[in-house]
């Protein structure tokens, strides 16, 4: 079994958060973390970066190079039916104010930011993972350690989705870009694609096909258990060799729930997703989970304030 929070209830719950990290059981098998820049980067949210007026790219055999939008819904939405608006992709965050990028490897509140990066970067310093190869610990952007700010989410190719996310902190970003978390009923629809089929291809489960049920658990890789330390910022960065865990949005170009000339993508595995239900639920499953429910993977059990690398979310919004 490979998997975070596993959908099976025979499976002890991992826990949500960390008081101490524990040493690493066993040296992980294989590890490479990809270089980060830690410079601030402001997203100027009335530009073309921001609305992602760009094409759209399908798998082989599916039209390319379509035209965006419906003139209903937001150009980084897809139109689902003629019913509702969806973001094309997982959610990234900037600060609602000033546009600076926030990072994707730690939850989007200033004190649980400044406390994860000190207690982590002290761990890293007393520990050598990965058969003594030091794994650093990416740094925030200065400014979440010491300003209050508060998130915004923004639908972009080519970003790491951010993880680290409870229901409520999923919700604030969502609204911040007037915007909302999604019904059940309306992520499921979205995800089952025009076809309506189980999984975003099509009705039959394909290894691979999305970023889900992955050979490798980061937390394995990092401590040898894939059950503790499950708010470690580098969880986001692993790779194996098959590649990164994490992939950023829109890379995977076989996992796209088609509506007429447009997708959305990664619907199913890369992050698990809040949704609306007041009592916490997320859905799609992430890169590790044991699932093969596609578009019906559910997990119930957790309450909504939650929050473990592999969760993110993707909004909602009534037709303009």
């Amino acid at each position: 079994m490979i998997g975070g929070c596993d959908d099976r209830r025979d499976v002890p719950k991992p826990r949500a958060v960390e008081v101490s990290p524990s040493e690493p059981q066993e040296a992980p098998r294989q590890l490479y973390l990809p270089k980060e820049d830690s410079a601030e980067h402001v997203i100027d949210l009335r530009s073309p970066e921001a609305n992602v007026a760009d094409s759209v790219t399908f798998g082989p055999g599916a039209t390319e190079g379509a035209p965006l939008g419906s003139g209903r819904c937001p150009s980084d939405m897809v139109d689902v039916a003629g019913a509702f608006c969806i973001d094309r992709f997982e959610v990234s965050l900037v600060d609602a104010k000033s546009g600076r990028e926030l990072s994707p490897h730690y939850p989007p509140e200033r004190n649980r930011v400044s406390s994860l990066y000190s207690l982590w970067s002290k761990q890293a310093a007393r520990s050598r993972m990965a058969a003594g190869r030091e794994i650093p610990v990416p740094p925030p952007p200065a400014f979440e350690l010491t300003e209050h700010f508060s998130p915004r989410a923004l639908s972009l190719r080519g970003r790491t989705p951010a993880g680290y996310l409870s229901r409520g902190l999923s919700e604030t970003a969502c609204q911040n870009a007037g915007k909302r978390l999604c019904e059940r009923q309306e992520w499921v629809h979205a995800c089952r694609g025009e076809g309506n089929t189980k999984f975003p291809y099509g009705d039959e489960y394909r290894q691979g096909t999305c970023n889900v049920h992955r050979k490798s658990h980061p937390a394995a890789l990092l401590h040898g258990n894939s059950s503790e330390n499950h708010l470690d910022p580098r969880l986001g960065l692993t790779y194996d060799e098959d590649g990164p865990l994490l992939l950023t949005t829109g890379d995977n170009t076989e996992c796209v729930s088609r509506w007429g000339t447009d997708a959305i993508y990664d619907m199913v595995g890369n992050l698990d997703e809040w949704i609306a239900e007041p009592e916490g639920s997320f859905v799609g499953g992430f890169f590790s989970r044991a699932t093969r429910e596609g578009c019906d993977a559910s997990i119930d059990s957790h309450d909504p304030g939650y929050i473990d690398y592999s969760l993110g979310t993707r909004c909602c919004k009534d037709h303009l």
